[in-house]
């Protein structure tokens, strides 16, 4: 089976199920902006298709192989007194940053959301710096090592859910106001269904946290000699501090700075290979023809097979990435508004995502490149392909930096996932227990929970330790946790008929046969694409290792399968009931959050004179504060009672930093644009401002 055939076959239907849910709800068109948006979307596709068509089938000249003549590297030669220098003063500003930028956090919207006030390129570059995680250089660098450009398989495939992203989930998520997942399914379905999630989200967030702790433990351990379990508890203690005390818009401001790192470094060591080996495409030929391959074979090799990185990658963990991971969807919900979300998104998957793809796998590429022409030996370790590739073409201090960048890359993962489960623990168990808790006590609890589950994503570092490399822990970890989830979110947003029975009963019984295939391998064989079973030791979770790809397959066929056999013959919920929670209810979704009904039509901004007063009402689940503005911003934003305004900082450069949304609550005559604040607003935006800018969001 050809493997771009297979991926876009499959992963085509997925992209056209969410034109068509699009375009049923007139977010596109063949005119207008909704026919911009059918452009963009089928041009972003298209673009990935036509690249991965050239880097599979198309001849390329390859320079000769030569021999390694020199000394081998070990771990002795890496890095100077100064390196290590450069990374403690990262580890130092970062902690500066963190901590001034999450000060006066008030109650968990500021904790959780930063307010929901930010612009799309700073939540964009927040995004990539949590996409990329330690993990990703490591393991990343290992692949490409070994298989070359195919690595980007993994960071080139999320297009396909981009519509039913950007027009089916986003918009129910950011307007039903929601501080998890969870919540999200008790919404859909029942309390029962969101019990459920709470503890696989729970699992798979706290997992995420020990992978990531794993990889940096390994990485220090490489450069410095410390235990892995030493240097993991290192890391999670500095990552902890900034989020305890600053939360989600500390998250942000850091990982602006580490996303900016990320993508620096990985360049710098590309841009250091081609000038060692004469320029790019000097370094381009010294890659072999079968390392520039955009696909690895379909199912030869069960370590990197084609057709498992698509199930396990492209499917269950993008999906799970995109729809469930509770630290990037906080991301969205930061937002100004849920249209800077779908910009945010666009920016990541079609310019940022194919660079993060090539800053990741950079250890590996230049490290081939390097070792063709006999200038690195040949059968190095994947693993600290990365370590010797950047040692040998950075100079001290360079050097340093790329490795804080890595450091970045662990922490920018580790301080979203923190707040993330944070997030779930307040909402999903503390507050149902404790319905009356005031914000002080909630913003108390989210703290405590930083820090608690840091000490358990430390105390999982021995677990991922059994697997041999970063990838297929990372690898057997989603594949085992994300598909039941991901079919459950997805038949429920996305067919309304779905049953209360039949989304638990999919979680449960996923999970169940999921965890069987680890016990009993050969349950996968089936489903295996011919994929071979490889042979493990006696432990009780060796069986994780068999199949660790194909077991996403697996698991969202059965979980598949349990939920639309008793959807069929179990009875769902009243449309009236699950408005504003599943695809075509978009307005109600709408008209909950601000209090009165609207839609998606955003002004450009006007400059108004800030009005202070001391009366504030709120309106609407949000409780947005009301601000009265005059007739003549009314006229030129065409706002009116009942609109929900964004209210900014004239500073674009601080990217919502110091800005608030507010309600119309009524027009007042004046020749002036102007608008009301109260004591709320007015905190949000700051003190002392003579002009505001003022846009009209719904």
């Amino acid at each position: 089976m050809d493997p771009l055939l297979y991926q876009y076959g499959l992963g085509g239907i997925v992209f056209v199920f969410g034109l068509i849910i699009a375009w049923r709800q007139g977010y596109v068109s063949l005119r207008g902006r909704g026919l911009v948006w059918l452009l963009a979307l089928i041009g972003g596709l298209l673009f990935f298709a036509g690249l991965q068509s050239w880097l599979q089938y198309a001849p390329m000249t390859e320079a000769t192989p030569k021999p390694f003549t020199g000394e081998r590297p070990t771990k002795d030669m890496l890095g100077t007194p100064l390196d290590y220098g450069v990374m403690i003063g990262y580890f130092l500003a970062i902690l500066a940053i963190g901590t001034w930028f999450g000060r006066n956090q008030k109650d968990t919207r500021d904790f959780f959301f930063g307010g929901q006030r930010f612009s799309w390129w700073l939540l964009a570059f927040s995004l990539i710096a949590t996409t990329i995680g330690s993990y990703s250089f490591v393991k990343y660098s290992s692949i490409s090592w070994n298989h070359g450009i195919a690595s980007t398989q993994t960071y080139l495939n999320d297009w396909f859910w981009l519509p039913l992203l950007l027009f089916g989930w986003l918009p129910l998520l950011y307007f039903s106001r929601l501080t998890s997942i969870p919540e999200y399914f008790e919404h859909r379905f029942n309390p029962l269904a969101r019990r459920v999630v709470t503890g696989l989200l729970l699992v798979y967030l706290v997992g995420y946290i020990g992978v990531n702790l794993f990889t940096m433990g390994k990485a220090l351990h490489i450069l410095l000699g410390w235990p892995v379990f030493t240097a993991a508890v290192v890391v999670a203690t500095i990552s902890a501090i900034y989020v305890t005390f600053g939360g989600q818009t500390s998250v942000i401001m850091t990982d602006l700075f580490q996303g900016v790192m990320l993508l620096a470094a990985g360049l710098l060591i590309l841009g250091l290979a081609a000038v060692q080996l004469g320029g790019v495409v000097d370094l381009w030929e010294h890659l072999p023809r079968s390392h520039r391959m955009a696909f690895p074979h379909f199912n030869e090799d069960p370590a990197y097979p084609a057709v498992g990185i698509f199930w396990q990658d492209a499917i269950a963990n993008s999906a799970m990435f995109y729809f469930l991971n509770q630290g990037i969807l906080m991301r969205f919900m930061a937002a100004r508004s849920v249209n800077e979300g779908r910009k945010a998104a666009v920016a990541v998957l079609i310019v940022l995502m194919p660079i993060a793809a090539i800053v990741v796998a950079s250890g590996g590429w230049a490290g081939r490149a390097l070792a063709t022409a006999g200038i690195l030996p040949a059968d190095m370790d994947g693993g600290e392909v990365f370590f010797v590739t950047a040692e040998l073409l950075a100079s001290p201090g360079i050097f340093g930096l790329i490795m804080a960048a890595l450091t970045a890359a662990l922490m920018s993962t580790v301080d979203t996932l923190i707040t993330a489960i944070a997030a779930i623990v307040v909402n999903d168990i503390y507050r149902p227990l404790r319905p009356g808790a005031s914000e002080a006590s909630q913003l108390r609890v989210a703290r405590f929970t930083s820090i608690g589950v840091t000490i358990i994503g430390v105390a999982l570092v021995p677990v991922f330790s059994m697997f041999d490399t970063i990838y297929e822990a990372h690898g057997a970890f989603t594949a085992a946790i994300t598909p039941p989830m991901v079919v459950a979110l997805l038949m429920g947003v996305f067919w309304k008929r779905t049953t209360p029975v039949a989304a638990v009963a999919t979680m449960v019984g996923g999970t169940l046969a999921i965890a069987a295939s680890i016990v009993w391998p050969w349950l996968i064989t089936p489903f295996a694409h011919g994929v071979p079973m490889v042979e493990v030791g006696d432990g009780w979770l060796e069986g994780a290792k068999v199949y660790k790809f194909m077991r996403a397959f697996f698991g969202l066929a059965v979980s598949a399968a349990i939920g639309v056999s008793l959807t069929l013959i179990t009875q769902p919920r009243s449309l009236d009931s699950i408005r504003g929670y599943v695809w075509g209810t978009m307005s109600d979704a709408l008209a909950r959050y601000k209090g009165s009904a609207g839609e998606e039509l955003e002004s450009a901004f006007v400059p108004a004179r800030p009005v202070a007063v001391d009366h504030e009402a709120f309106r609407g689940e949000a409780q947005l504060p009301e601000a009265r503005i005059s007739s003549a911003l009314a006229d030129r934003i065409h706002a009116g009672e009942g609109d929900l305004l964004y209210v900014s900082d004239r500073r674009f450069w601080l990217g919502g930093l110091r800005s608030a949304h507010v309600v119309v609550a009524g027009v007042d005559e004046g020749d002036e644009p102007t608008v009301t604040l109260g004591p709320r607003a007015r905190s949000a935006i700051g003190e002392g401002q003579p002009l505001l800018a003022v846009q009209r969001l719904y």
